[in-house]
């Protein structure tokens, strides 16, 4: 029996043998593939068998990877969102600075149209600030004594005059507005020349004629402008527009209360009118509640009530 199954392992070619036609089958299957393609559709079939295998090993890959593409889609598009938006308000602020330029250039040319038919020479200054104050209205320029202001000096814009320097240090200069009450100028009607003189009102905003008799030629529509009384302010700059006359017949007196045609509150630059440095130092500053007035000329007259009143 050992015999036996000794031999039965034996049976067959040896091991060297099957090895040496196994290498010779690979050889010719090697030459028959490169020269004739024979295992072209076996190596398909194998391709299409190991596919989805493939699909599955690699698909945690390609799930990181689309994961990974989205969000930085995702924050590329918020950054050129952000980007956008940030360009977007640039523009729209370089609009408007541009549209503000445009505005300051016309006003300042308008402005230079009123200095070139002015006799005095004039400094175009810009507001700093308006001082917060529930009785006096006035605005704080970036021009001083420095630059040639001194307290007298009228402040116009292209609707006309808009106030007067009460005080002034050497870089900046402080004025008065029309309508405060501690401002007076010489004006008179331009229908029918009648001199008055025009206060800061007690109405905010207006401006008040007052000493009238109630039979003064004074309308309602009537255009006030400089007469040029005192020689601070040149005749002919536009002050206000009458709105209403009162008139008290029991005390004979009437009173007016006037629009100013300078709007202040929407520009940021004005001119100062130089005046001669005689009138300047006339010109008094502001004291308490005291009144600024224009230096008037010796013997000069106002027809202020329909009658002639000496100074």
């Amino acid at each position: 029996m050992r015999h036996h199954a000794l031999r039965l392992f034996r049976r067959g070619p040896s091991a060297e043998l099957r090895l040496l036609v196994l290498a010779a089958l690979c050889l010719g299957l090697l030459v028959a593939d490169s020269q004739l393609r024979m295992l072209e559709p076996v190596r398909q079939m194998v391709s299409i068998g190991l596919y989805p295998f493939q699909r599955a090993v690699l698909f945690p890959r390609d799930a990181v990877r689309q994961v990974n593409d989205w969000f930085n889609a995702a924050a590329l598009v918020r950054t050129e969102n952000e980007s956008l938006q940030r360009q977007r308000i640039e523009l729209a602020q370089v609009a408007t600075h541009a549209a503000q330029l445009a505005a300051e250039n016309a006003q300042l040319r308008r402005l230079l149209g009123v200095a070139d038919t002015a006799a005095q020479k004039a400094v175009v200054v810009e507001v700093l600030y308006e001082p917060p104050s529930a009785f006096n209205r006035r605005l704080v320029f970036n021009k001083g004594s420095s630059s040639g202001l001194a307290p007298g000096m009228p402040v116009i814009d292209e609707g006309g005059v808009v106030g007067q320097i009460v005080r002034v240090t050497p870089m900046t200069a402080e004025a008065a507005m029309l309508t405060d009450e501690q401002v007076s100028i010489p004006v008179q009607l331009l229908r029918n020349g009648l001199r008055l003189i025009a206060f800061g009102g007690h109405v905010q905003g207006k401006v008040e004629v007052r000493y009238l008799t109630a039979d003064a030629d004074v309308r309602e529509g009537d255009t006030l402008v400089t007469s040029g009384v005192g020689g601070l302010f040149p005749a002919g700059l536009p002050v206000a527009r009458i709105e209403t006359v009162e008139r008290d017949t029991a005390s004979g007196f009437a009173r007016a209360l006037a629009e100013p045609l300078a709007h202040p509150e929407r520009y940021r630059h004005f001119l100062v009118l130089q005046t001669d440095e005689q009138n300047v130092v006339q010109a008094p500053e502001p004291a308490g509640d005291q009144p600024v007035q224009p230096p008037l000329q010796p013997r000069e007259t106002f027809h202020a009530a329909g009658t002639t009143q000496a100074d």
